[in-house]
């Protein structure tokens, strides 16, 4: 698809979904996508938390407020890691876009109560996401960018432990 304006929100995340190393360039670039990207942690946020709906709706608005903060923290992260400690290119918007794409997976979440082990399946899922996400927003390669994920990654699950317990 040579117009960027041409996929839409749902074509986005699926390319995210599936890893498909353009889609990340183009939510890299478009500075309009941070919206989106916005927009996708919190419907993957919401799925999950309304697994603990029965908590009450506190408990789904704190598990919002959780992700957004996780995102943010993965994102900084990432960034610092990324472009100080392996010399990439990127600034923390571009990062934001396209790890906030990666989450995209987290969506498969709804079927934890009828598969087994699915959490661990989207958990990695979204970290290998993360991988294509961290490579294209900070123009290096995959050795760096799984690097960089699994370093960038440990507080983002850290606070997810926390929250979780």
């Amino acid at each position: 698809m040579s117009d960027v304006a041409e996929r839409g929100l749902l074509a986005r995340m699926f390319g995210a979904a599936i890893l498909r190393a353009e889609v990340y360039e183009e939510v890299e670039a478009d500075v309009g996508a941070t919206g989106q990207a916005v927009g996708v942690v919190l419907v993957v946020s919401l799925v999950t938390a309304v697994q603990d709906y029965e908590l009450g709706w506190l408990a789904v608005a704190s598990a919002g407020v959780t992700s957004v903060s996780a995102w943010l923290l993965w994102a900084g992260t990432t960034w610092l890691i990324g472009t100080r400690l392996f010399g990439g290119t990127a600034s923390w918007g571009e990062l934001l876009r396209t790890l906030g794409f990666a989450r995209t997976p987290g969506l498969l979440i709804v079927l934890a109560p009828v598969v087994g082990g699915i959490g661990f399946l989207v958990q990695a899922w979204v970290l290998a996401a993360g991988v294509i996400a961290i490579r294209q927003a900070l123009d290096f390669g995959t050795v760096r960018a799984v690097l960089t994920a699994l370093v960038g990654v440990l507080p983002y699950w850290f606070v997810l432990a926390l929250v979780l317990h």
